[in-house]
């Protein structure tokens, strides 16, 4: 059977908001089992945060997202720490997420999606080494690689 690595993306209180958000961008179906659905009572601070949630589409987009128990803020706080400087990639976070489509056409909307209330850290466009390359930290402060994937010879 083949590995299939997935991004699991912790919050703190948005992790349901998150996974929306990446549903209205990437497609596909949406999961959410919360802390009540596993018998947290209701009253509980918390109860109604995410202990289970992906999404899944059908172009093979999946990630998933849980909300990390303690107050409901973000865990990590301030603007994002990856930059371009003379044409390279500075920063201090320890991962991003890169998707790769086939032609321009197909993550242009992705990027634009992701885009939307984010941070541009590099705008989307043609690359040495791509026809379309771009890097965006979206609302929830996640940095995301999009890229057309080149033809390698």
């Amino acid at each position: 059977m083949p590995l299939n690595a997935v991004a699991h993306l912790n919050f703190r209180g948005q992790a349901r908001d998150a996974l929306e958000f990446y549903r209205s961008v990437f497609g596909g179906q949406i999961t959410v089992v919360t802390y009540a659905d596993f018998g947290m009572p209701a009253e509980v601070p918390g109860a109604k945060n995410v202990v289970f949630g992906q999404v899944v589409a059908d172009n093979g987009f999946a990630v998933m997202a849980y909300d990390v128990p303690g107050p409901d803020q973000p865990l990590a706080t301030g603007a994002p720490t990856t930059r371009r400087e003379n044409g390279t990639t500075i920063t201090e976070e320890r991962f991003f997420l890169s998707v790769s489509g086939a032609s321009t056409e197909e993550v242009t909307p992705i990027w634009e999606g992701l885009a939307d209330g984010g941070s541009v850290i590099e705008q989307f466009g043609p690359s040495q080494f791509s026809p379309g390359f771009g890097m965006v930290a979206d609302r929830f402060g996640v940095t995301w690689v999009i890229q057309v994937a080149a033809a390698h010879a």
